[in-house]
């Protein structure tokens, strides 16, 4: 997806709300569809911070929730209290490493979907599920 596409989705979103569209909004959105990497509050900050000089950790914050209300970027817990922002939104699983935090996407796994569907099975109505695998990275398992 090119920096237009996602402009334009989060200017839509945006919109069909009728909040406003603000340079914060954009470049944070923008910063997290352009790695490809979960990335954390602080981490989201330094990416910004040449484009956005004076940006606070709780203008990120608030925005990051934003956009997760919006549908645009899921939070992901890594399992040692650490929180990741993931700008794929369809469902997927996680690998997170137990040593050096290294998190990756897990293609091909059904198990979020099969989980909301059994949710929903039981008049239970899921707005999504997670899937995280905690192991060794293979990097770390190689080094022993």
């Amino acid at each position: 997806m090119g920096v237009s596409e996602i402009d334009e989705r989060l200017v839509g979103k945006l919109r069909e709300r009728h909040l406003r569209v603000t340079p914060q909004r954009i470049v944070i959105h923008r910063a997290l569809c352009s790695q490809a990497r979960h990335m954390t509050a602080e981490q989201v900050l330094v990416s910004v911070s040449d484009v956005l000089p004076g940006t606070s950790l709780p203008t990120v914050y608030s925005t990051l929730e934003l956009l997760e209300s919006l549908q645009l970027v899921r939070r992901v817990g890594t399992g040692n209290g650490a929180v990741v922002f993931d700008s794929r939104t369809e469902p997927h699983g996680h690998t997170v490493c137990r040593r050096c935090g290294a998190m990756a996407d897990l293609e091909g796994t059904a198990a979020p979907d099969d989980a909301l569907a059994k949710a929903g099975a039981t008049g239970f109505v899921p707005d999504h599920a997670q899937l995280v695998v905690w192991g060794l990275c293979s990097r770390c398992a190689a080094q022993g």
